[in-house]
């Protein structure tokens, strides 16, 4: 991987806690301090966003009040290691871990720490073959939650090099289980696990990349368990030669039937293809169902031009969506995806895109390293086209809330809102230094946004 720098049912009722901080083991408990609040909204408990995009087709979508002129609510603490993950909300609580495999849940109208749950030892970044993330690597991908069970998935990165999943309650932070979930054969040390988890068919699915700087022997890997921690560990390896990681933000993303689609990195083939810079189709079992790959996968291998920098989009219709570090965008059939050159439309869209998209409906919201762009697809789902683009600015992955397209500006630390209609822009909040990916996420009159040690709350006057 060489990124550049920088079904869900049911309510939760939360139980109120005092602000604690637990950790496996020992545990110990101390004062949280306070944190920075500028208007104390009285937060909705009915809200809900408890993966990747608010939910596992990747949609980015909100239901809630609008959301036009919100203002700075409350700054948390600083935690105990930078955030890459997106924050979740599921009642009173958001939800956020760090990369000193911790686990925070933070009162959602004050950002107080509610609990803290330190599940281990993270990885001293210093005894990997490569890497970014400093000084150590522990929690990158972000969570899930059942909200029908009121159970949190974490998967922490843990000394000596393993990947271990996690399950929290949500109201208290306990640990019902944990097991490893490595699959047999790969090595620890040259995969990093930062795709978003994904809760599906009564399974827990992780992806695996590698590391910044492409070290070693890796390869893109997804791998489930049973929600409530039994039976055996299952697997898919993409079958490249090396490299091809799964390392989008954004996660394996699900239809309707079940099937996962996820977007592969470059490989080193430039002759055989083997997979690298496509998108596959995964059975809930996690058997190949089919793929895609551009006509040009060759030239995107040996050029580094990554297809799998975002995760698939899986829209209405049967339509699958994708985009890629080259800003070219692919609609794809959902019922087959057409394997070396059968997108069923393509055309270039911007100068590079990571992280993920969103999609409200036929249209598009593209994060580009040159501004955001929406699509919209045709009527009869063989084409799209450009609808509006901003001016230039290093997007985030975008989400729709509130009535506007927000998307965290990487460069300048701003989170921005835009006109659904004409993407002319509605606001603009400074923050702290974010991390690479960051994106908001979203509750009824709130926006959680992470930096790279605090949560920052923007809610509209008495949400």
């Amino acid at each position: 991987m060489r990124p550049r720098r920088g079904s869900l049912v049911g309510l939760v009722v939360l139980v109120a806690c005092t602000a604690t901080s637990t950790t496996i083991p020992p545990t110990s408990s101390t004062a949280s301090p306070t944190p920075t609040v500028s208007v104390r909204p009285p937060v909705s408990t009915g809200g809900r966003w408890t993966t990747y995009q608010g939910d596992p087709a990747r949609s980015g979508v909100a239901a809630g009040p609008s959301l036009a002129d919100v203002r700075h609510a409350w700054t948390s603490v600083k935690l105990d290691g930078t955030i890459y993950p997106e924050p979740l909300a599921i009642g009173a609580r958001v939800i956020t871990a760090t990369e000193n495999d911790t686990v925070y849940a933070l009162d959602a109208a004050t950002g107080a720490v509610v609990w803290s749950r330190h599940v281990g030892m993270p990885v001293d970044s210093a005894t990997l073959p490569c890497g970014n993330i400093v000084p150590t690597s522990g929690i990158t991908a972000t969570p899930v939650v059942d909200p029908a069970t009121g159970v949190l998935y974490v998967a922490a990165f843990q000394s000596p090099a393993r990947h271990e999943l996690f399950a929290l309650r949500v109201a208290s932070g306990v640990v019902l289980w944990h097991r490893p979930i490595d699959p047999p054969g790969m090595d620890p040390r040259t995969q990093q696990l930062r795709s978003a988890l994904t809760l599906a068919n009564g399974s827990v699915y992780v992806a695996y990349g590698g590391l910044f700087g492409d070290c070693g022997s890796y390869h893109g890997w997804v791998a489930g368990v049973a929600a409530d921690g039994s039976g055996p560990l299952f697997d898919y390896r993409a079958p490249t030669t090396n490299a091809g990681g799964i390392w989008a933000p954004s996660g394996p993303a699900v239809d309707g039937d079940g099937h996962l689609f996820v977007a592969t990195g470059n490989s080193f083939s430039g002759d055989t293809f083997d997979h690298g810079d496509s998108v596959i189709e995964l059975s809930p079992q996690l058997k190949e169902l089919g793929f895609f790959a551009p006509a040009d996968w060759a030239a995107l291998n040996t050029g580094d031009v990554v297809l799998g920098s975002v995760g698939p989009a899986v829209l209405p219709d049967g339509r699958i969506f994708q985009i890629g570090k080259g800003g070219v965008g692919y609609l794809l059939d959902a019922s087959d995806l057409g394997g070396i050159g059968g997108q069923l439309a393509s055309a270039p869209v911007c100068g590079g895109s990571f992280g993920g998209t969103a999609h409200d409906g036929r249209t598009i919201y593209v994060p580009c390293r040159d501004g955001l762009v929406a699509l919209r697809v045709a009527g009869d789902g063989r084409s799209f086209r450009q609808v509006w683009r901003t001016s230039a600015f290093d997007a985030g992955p975008p989400i729709v809330a509130g009535g506007l397209v927000w998307t965290v500006d990487l460069s300048s630390s701003a989170l921005l809102g835009f006109d659904p209609a004409d993407g002319h822009e509605v606001e603009r909040r400074p923050m702290d230094e974010v991390s690479h990916f960051a994106s908001p996420s979203s509750a009824p009159g709130c926006l959680f946004v992470p930096t790279y040690r605090t949560i920052t709350a923007f809610c509209r006057a008495g949400a």
